[in-house]
């Protein structure tokens, strides 16, 4: 059975120290025929972050240039930091047929929603705030201030989940890996994602 030649897009959004990252990374080994965006950064790479694979690092200086370009189908100033979603990029994707995987915070979401009618929207939700405000101790980088401001932003953001189409709540990464690979499943299992010349030619 083949697809529409044009490939779907999956956002996925979360709470800083949901586990987010780390589900979108697991999915798209699993799954074929998805590839992740690499969102562009003006922040330092963390320990084990590779560039170019993880994120496209960039100054504050180069950013702010892409904006003024157009580059961007969505930026972001995110934690002191700007992130931004190369808007060539993404065409490139899934007009080549792959589906992509966009790992973005809510504001961005908001923005694709401008420009992509048909996208996928995924919410990541910790089991509680006790649970999340202990993955975000155990990334030692994170000060006190830091740790208040990332628990402010996560109650923020945790109130728009009305907007996505889907919530998972990462309380054992395995299960919640099924269910965001069940999600991606069944949405190209869509019957508008179905070439019509297929069914012509049974």
């Amino acid at each position: 059975m083949e697809k529409k030649g044009k490939g779907s897009i999956f956002i996925v959004s979360a709470p800083s120290g949901t586990g987010k990252t780390t589900l979108c990374k697991q999915v798209i080994r699993k799954v074929d025929n998805i590839r992740p965006s690499v969102s562009f950064a003006t922040r330092q790479p963390r320990s084990g972050e590779i560039p170019d694979e993880d994120y496209c690092f960039v100054s504050e200086e180069e950013f702010r240039a892409m904006v003024d370009r157009g580059d961007f189908v969505e930026w972001a100033r995110v934690h002191g930091n700007f992130y931004g979603t190369s808007r060539h990029k993404l065409e490139e994707l899934i007009g080549a047929g792959y589906d992509v995987l966009l790992d973005i915070d809510t504001q961005g979401a908001q923005q694709i929603r401008k420009s992509f009618d048909n996208a996928v929207y995924i919410f990541i939700l910790p089991p509680s705030m006790k649970e999340l405000k202990h993955r975000l101790e155990g990334r030692m980088s994170n000060s006190a201030e830091d740790m208040n401001r990332r628990l402010e932003r996560a109650v923020d953001e945790m109130r728009e989940y009305k907007m996505y189409d889907y919530v998972i709540v990462n309380d054992i990464i395995e299960t919640s890996l099924k269910k965001l690979e069940a999600i991606i499943i069944s949405e190209r299992l869509r019957s508008s994602k179905i070439d019509p010349h297929w069914i012509e030619n049974i």
